[in-house]
């Protein structure tokens, strides 16, 4: 089996929580695309739901499939958030954006009762980082913000490369919200609770792509079948 079905067996598991009348966001990526056509055969056999997009990508998928729309500014909440990631770890936070969507994912995300996170079984990672970490910026005084995420990431104990993301022709890589993305190659990320804070105060940065506390669960798909994984929750939470 190869990844694309492996991520086509993760989106069809994910659909299974969906019921008629729910109101989803829809997430960006290649495993995500598959959610949204699987749910397009759904729609056309019946069921009523409505999709917000989180990317202008989605947005069309949904609207080749059949799958009807809205937007926040028309419904107070979600029920349920699928969305890819690109690495998660096993307290289930994400490193998400490598398709450059992350603010509009993020969004969505707190915007929903749950958050499903679907991905084929290479995705789970013991700990952040190696894949590079998204950090969405506004291009005015980007050297200052650079020196600012580069004081953050000593703070926090790691350090890397970090580079103005291209599109594929080489120029630079403009987000459906007008902004850049800088990718931070940082290898481990010890305390990504504590990185997220330290970025999401800098002025400049818009959005990064660590998802601390959204998803509820995540299913992934391998080569031995679906595994679906909770978020524990802190001791003293309630139900």
């Amino acid at each position: 089996m190869n990844m694309d079905q492996l991520k086509r067996q993760a989106a069809a598991r994910a659909l299974e929580e969906v019921r008629d009348g729910m109101q989803l966001g829809l997430g960006t990526g290649s495993t995500a695309k598959h959610f949204v056509e699987l749910l397009g055969e759904r729609v056309a056999a019946g069921l009523k739901v409505v999709g917000v997009p989180t990317s202008e990508a989605t947005r069309a998928d949904a609207i080749r499939c059949g799958v009807p729309l809205t937007t926040l500014d028309e419904i107070e909440h979600l029920d349920i958030t699928i969305d890819g990631a690109d690495e998660i770890d096993p307290a289930l936070n994400l490193i998400k954006g490598g398709g450059g969507a992350l603010l509009r994912e993020k969004i969505v995300a707190a915007a929903s009762d749950r958050m499903i996170v679907i991905a084929d079984d290479s995705k789970w990672v013991p700990t952040l980082g190696k894949f590079p970490l998204p950090i969405e910026v506004i291009s005015f005084g980007l050297g200052a913000t650079r020196r600012a995420i580069e004081k953050a990431f000593a703070e926090c104990g790691v350090s890397g490369q970090m580079a103005v993301r291209k599109a594929k022709d080489g120029h630079v890589f403009v987000t459906d919200g007008g902004h850049w993305i800088l990718d931070a190659q940082l290898g481990r990320i010890v305390d990504p609770p504590g990185l997220a804070t330290a970025l999401s105060a800098i002025p400049g940065v818009v959005e990064h792509g660590l998802f601390i506390g959204l998803a509820s669960s995540a299913v992934l798909a391998g080569g031995e079948g679906i595994r679906v994984i909770e978020r524990r929750k802190p001791k003293g939470d309630l139900e």
